[in-house]
């Protein structure tokens, strides 16, 4: 059960990663991120944090997938849009009424897998999964099953 949900995107293809949280411990969300990105890890260039505490350890998530991180500005919310967006995108399914601690895991990714598959204009009208696979050319809807099931 959570009480958050940890949620990161790709600026390309709009791919949005998931994964309920406890709470916002530091560690708890660098072992969650950790899980996320190690398949991904040869796709990933750069880490964007928000400025939250909850990304304290964010050198040990930036050593274990090798890459660079950088954290927004503070009060610069532009500089996350598209996380943003994404958050109003799973509001629909998650409304802010819920209690989070009541969503389960698959609740989250089947609502994260449904956001993946919806067509987008900034896309034209291609689903994150699809412009994911046309620039990596890898199935992360196959991958990521794979990789959350071990």
């Amino acid at each position: 059960m959570s009480s958050n949900i940890l949620t990161m995107d790709d600026r390309k293809s709009k791919l949005r990663l998931a994964m309920p949280q406890p709470g916002k411990k530091a560690k708890d969300v660098k072992n969650a991120m950790i899980k996320l990105l190690k398949p991904l890890d040869k796709f990933i260039k750069t880490l964007t944090y928000d400025n939250g505490k909850e990304f304290f350890e964010h050198e040990a998530v930036s050593k274990a997938i090798s890459r660079d991180s950088y954290f927004a500005k503070p009060y610069h919310s532009w500089e996350r849009g598209q996380n943003e967006n994404a958050n109003g995108l799973l509001r629909q399914y998650f409304l802010k009424s819920m209690e989070l601690d009541k969503v389960t895991e698959d609740q989250v990714f089947s609502a994260v897998d449904k956001l993946n598959n919806r067509p987008r204009k900034c896309l034209g009208f291609r689903t994150p999964y699809e412009v994911f696979e046309e620039l990596t050319g890898v199935n992360v809807r196959k991958l990521m099953g794979y990789a959350l099931i071990t």
